[in-house]
């Protein structure tokens, strides 16, 4: 029994995190948006630093290009798999 109750809050916080809903959408294209506006801000700011120095800002350009993109994916991915599974049921 108690294997169940574990077992189910992990499936719930799964849930939580993965399964895509419009408000998680929304959010994930605010997001992204963010991490792209920051990134530009940061490099048009401290622009003079990177030219003396070589280099770019590269923390929110990785968020954006790479890491909101595979959060979307898996989240897509989990939610497919979510609708055939409680389809079949």
């Amino acid at each position: 029994m108690e294997k169940n109750i574990k077992k189910k809050r992990r499936k719930n916080k799964f849930n939580k995190y993965f399964l895509l809903s419009w408000k998680k959408l929304v959010i994930i294209i605010i997001v992204w948006f963010l991490a792209v506006i920051l990134h530009n801000l940061v490099y048009g700011v401290f622009k003079t630093w990177f030219d003396a120095n070589g280099g770019d800002e590269a923390f929110f350009f990785i968020i954006a290009i790479f890491v909101i993109p595979i959060y979307f994916l898996i989240c897509l991915v989990y939610s497919l798999i979510f609708v055939i599974k409680k389809g079949s049921k």
